[in-house]
């Protein structure tokens, strides 16, 4: 878990902005590292260059639309075998017009970084990251101490699960802070694109992140995707009314959203290959077995495709889960997702009698709580 948290902040999407091109140039040195001890800087999924030290001083360049960040990735062996291996050591940086400079007597790990003003933003919000990430290490570390079984033990898991969602929480929240404060940073628009990698999006929290940013950030390519995306929320968020939708079963029968009026119903996004919706689904039946008969029921929607309509039929099967199942087989581009504007599963929204969304996201004790509340 620890190095799954990790590997996601560290795979924060690049930012890009149709503009006048810049140049710039990321230099230093790395101790008296010499061939083959090599430094590569990633961006994206590809190798934008590389440099082999000479007495530890490198030096890499090219050009970029705007700011951007970027990993620079050290191999003491020289070569670097695949970008989706070990991390190994690598460091974030941003790329913006000018230098930026990485000193250090051995490694990246130890560096000393220096660049632009987007370059000093990031550096202020990862040091104001570091003390959670710590806490973070110290428990995956206990973790991986554990036995296999005891890792396998409800109340272990249940713990370990509770510390990491605790810690997602507290970064999470850093960086909604660090953006309203600093609306006019391209390390505030990289964080809030992150972000969705670590909460799902809800309007209540980020329209209000998101209109804090300055027009500028707002008016570049991911700005103005993310913006559509804050006006999808809005129109599913608490209070407003449900968006109808109608799909298949695996049978062919066609189920529309509308058919639920009058009762309590959970519209549960999920998909046979979302191993975080699987490991939910028995919560999700403990609370259908629960209410059915109620004024309660679920809507399954599932995001798988049409080459996984077997694995999506077998997965319902697996997991017992008795209440009506559609899609339109077409992955993330589920018609009813797309609606949603559901960018990650498991989602789910709590539809009242009226047709309204009660509820966003209910998950565990927490969903069961509120059908408890609203359901007498």
């Amino acid at each position: 878990m620890q190095k799954y948290l990790l590997a996601l902040l560290l795979a924060l999407p690049c930012l890009a902005q149709a503009q006048t091109p810049f140049a710039y140039t990321v230099k230093g040195k790395l101790g008296n590292l010499s061939a083959p001890a090599k430094l590569y800087l990633v961006r994206g999924m590809s190798i934008a260059d590389s440099a082999t030290l000479k007495n530890g001083v490198f030096e890499l360049k090219g050009t970029a639309d705007a700011p951007t960040t970027a990993d620079l990735v050290f191999r003491r062996e020289g070569r670097l075998v695949s970008l989706f291996g070990p991390m190994g050591d690598r460091t974030r940086i941003f790329l913006e017009p000018g230098t930026v400079t990485v000193t250090s007597p051995d490694s990246l790990a130890h560096a000393t970084i220096t660049g632009g003003p987007a370059m000093a933003d990031y550096l202020r919000l990862d040091a104001s990251m570091k003390p959670i990430i710590a806490r973070m290490q110290v428990v995956g570390a206990e973790a991986q101490k554990a036995t296999e079984s005891q890792r396998q033990a409800p109340e272990f898991r249940e713990r370990m699960q509770a510390q990491f969602d605790g810690f997602n929480k507290e970064i999470v929240q850093i960086n909604y802070v660090f953006i309203k404060a600093n609306p006019g940073s391209w390390a505030s628009l990289d964080a809030l694109l992150g972000m969705r990698m670590l909460d799902v999006p809800q309007y209540a929290t980020v329209g209000p992140v998101y209109a804090a940013l300055t027009p500028e950030l707002k008016n570049t390519p991911q700005g103005r995707e993310y913006g559509a995306m804050v006006q999808s929320l809005k129109e599913t968020a608490i209070g407003q009314p449900a968006p109808i939708f109608s799909q298949t079963t695996s049978d062919g029968k066609t189920v529309s959203l509308a058919d639920y009026r009058g009762k309590y119903v959970l519209v549960d996004f999920w998909a046979s290959w979302c191993k975080p919706c699987r490991a939910e689904n028995p919560a999700v039946t403990k609370v259908y077995n629960e209410y059915k008969g109620r004024n309660f029921d679920i809507l399954g929607v599932s995001l798988d495709d049409e080459n996984g309509r077997a694995k999506w039929l077998k997965a319902i099967r697996d997991d017992q889960l008795a209440w009506t199942q559609v899609s339109d087989l077409k992955g993330w581009q589920n018609a009813a997702a797309q609606r949603y504007g559901v960018r990650a599963i498991p989602q789910n929204f709590l539809v009242g009698p009226d047709g309204k969304i009660v509820a966003v996201n209910l998950h565990g004790a927490e969903l069961s709580a509120t059908l408890a509340k609203l359901i007498k």
